[in-house]
């Protein structure tokens, strides 16, 4: 262990004289997918399936900046009241080793469901603040206080656990309406990074982490809500490290009592991302969860063994007979031509020799995959950009035989927001020209759903897999099988880039269909919108 520490600090000390990174961009595939001509560009080695990215990284830098300034012209002098609106933060702060932004974010959306009949609509009041001390100091939060009526097909996602009166908007916050119609949530996210040289960054926060290089993750994405971490990521010359140790909650798991909070757990997360050369990536991924206590109330609080950083160690200790739930996965890319990629993943949840390289479809065979292909500047149109992918996960997947330790946050799950036994193909096209964008994303789900309350075909995770309906023959979509249909597009007309307001048009068309119910939603909206997150409602 001395050994590890001395490692770390060698470090943290070596290159302190060298540029730091450590400005973050909060995730939003929208946004990010405009910077896919500088990160899968043939030229460079950008570890692109670790996000959020650093935008003070050199290689994505000055793309960055020419989309924060799209449209910001220095033609006269405007007026004050006209730079704030269109082009500059409400409050923006620049010294020589301080800088400070400060900004409203209004997300007021209005729109109607016409197959049920429904208008919904969407009064958000939001802020962010951010900066920089010195030049290795950055700091950044955002809040939102939220208020809603959302289509019948988001209500039933709220209400799916009404009878234990928890209520989730999706990938955000508790519901204090306790499932009226009005729901009523509200939210945060913080961040203070300090990146001491050129090799590592430390950051503590309350937020979302993203591994891959799809709009899906099988292995970690940013679908639950926010959760407190702490991370370290250092990068020596063509590896780039992750190690991130968070605290969740599990509100459906049994407490101790009435008067108590809901059950914790705790989890780490280690990945390692190699660039073999300018064409092919490597990722290494692993994590371990536990119960911050047992089902009796003893306490077991952080597992000290757990700091050590270095992959792949302890899961397979936790395979070797601890109770704790290890998930081990593996990352790949190949850029095949200049600004384009075929990308993949892999999650192992458990592996049984016999079982898994046989074809006896046994519930014990509990893995995930994805497999895709993503593109900048399509057919030489600047700003036309393309993704395709293909995501899987057998039946049981992220399971457990303890629900507290099962992997999910908050009622949701931590990789793909479709839990397990599904399969799914996305496609999705982004355009943007001036100050307007363009997209578009088509969807299509199978999925098997229980049909009773006390079925078990592996989708809900939630539910423990010893209790499995069926543990041999087992087949994706099992269960009460459904398909999912899904299409959206959106049209926006960027007001001011620092903090993506914008006015914005969309349409949803979704179908889910089954032999006991067919819902169907046709949805059109309109609203002035802003900030840079990603809320999914595409399930």
């Amino acid at each position: 262990m001395n050994k590890k520490i001395l490692l770390l600090l060698t470090i943290f000390y070596i290159g302190s004289a060298a540029r730091a990174q450590s400005v973050y961009l909060p995730y939003a595939y929208q946004f990010y997918q405009k910077l896919d001509s500088s990160v899968y560009s043939n030229q460079s080695r950008f570890h692109s399936s670790m996000k959020p990215f650093l935008v003070d990284d050199p290689l994505i830098s000055q793309q960055y900046q020419t989309l924060m300034n799209a449209g910001v012209d220095s033609i006269g002098k405007r007026s004050w009241l006209h730079r704030k609106l269109f082009q500059e933060h409400l409050v923006d702060i620049k010294e020589k080793d301080f800088t400070a932004f400060v900004d409203f974010l209004p997300d007021f959306n209005i729109g109607r469901d016409f197959s049920n009949h429904k208008t919904t609509w969407l009064n958000t009041r939001g802020y962010q603040v951010g900066g920089t001390i010195g030049s290795k100091f950055y700091f950044y939060t955002s809040g939102y206080e939220n208020q809603a009526v959302f289509a019948d097909y988001i209500n039933r996602y709220i209400d799916k656990n009404a009878i234990s009166q928890i209520f989730f908007v999706p990938g955000q916050a508790y519901d204090r309406s306790y499932g009226k119609r009005t729901s009523d949530y509200s939210y945060s996210t913080a961040l203070l990074s300090y990146t001491p040289n050129k090799y590592l960054n430390i950051a503590l926060g309350q937020d979302k982490t993203f591994i891959g290089d799809g709009y899906r993750s099988v292995l970690l994405s940013d679908y639950a809500s926010n959760y407190p971490f702490f991370k370290l990521t250092a990068t020596l010359g063509n590896v780039r490290y992750m190690a991130m140790w968070a605290y969740m909650q599990d509100p459906l798991a049994t407490k101790f009592s009435y008067q108590d909070d809901y059950r914790r757990k705790w989890a780490v997360f280690h990945y390692l991302d190699w660039s073999v050369s300018n064409k092919v990536s490597l990722g290494f991924f692993d994590s371990v969860i536990w119960g911050d206590k047992d089902d009796l109330g003893n306490k077991r609080g952080f597992d000290y063994n757990y700091i050590n950083p270095f992959v792949f160690l302890r899961p397979l200790e936790a395979n070797n007979g601890s109770g704790d739930n290890a998930l081990i996965g593996f990352t790949g890319k190949y850029k095949f031509v200049d600004k384009a990629a075929f990308y993949g993943q892999f999650a192992l949840d458990e592996f049984q020799a016999k079982d898994f390289f046989s074809s006896n479809g046994s519930y014990r065979n509990k893995y995930a995959w994805q497999l895709g292909v993503r593109g900048a500047d399509v057919f030489n149109i600047k700003n036309l950009n393309y993704l395709l992918e293909i995501n899987n996960a057998k039946p049981y997947t992220y399971t457990e035989v303890n629900s507290l330790i099962n992997y999910a946050h908050n009622t949701e799950p931590l990789a793909h927001p479709f839990g397990a036994n599904f399969r799914e193909v996305v496609g999705i096209l982004n355009y943007a020209i001036g100050r307007f964008n363009f997209y578009g994303q088509a969807d299509f789900g199978h999925y098997g759903l229980d049909p009773f309350i006390n079925t078990n075909y592996g989708k809900d995770i939630f539910k423990l897999y010893p209790d499995a309906s069926r543990t041999l023959g087992t087949f994706t979509g099992q269960g009460l099988t459904t398909n999912l249909y899904y299409g959206e597009g959106r049209v926006s007309y960027m007001l001011n880039p620092k903090y993506n307001l914008r006015i914005e048009a969309g349409a949803v068309l979704r179908k889910e269909t089954n032999d006991l119910f067919t819902n169907n939603t046709t949805l059109f909206t309109f609203g002035l919108r802003s900030s840079f997150r990603n809320l999914y409602y595409d399930f």
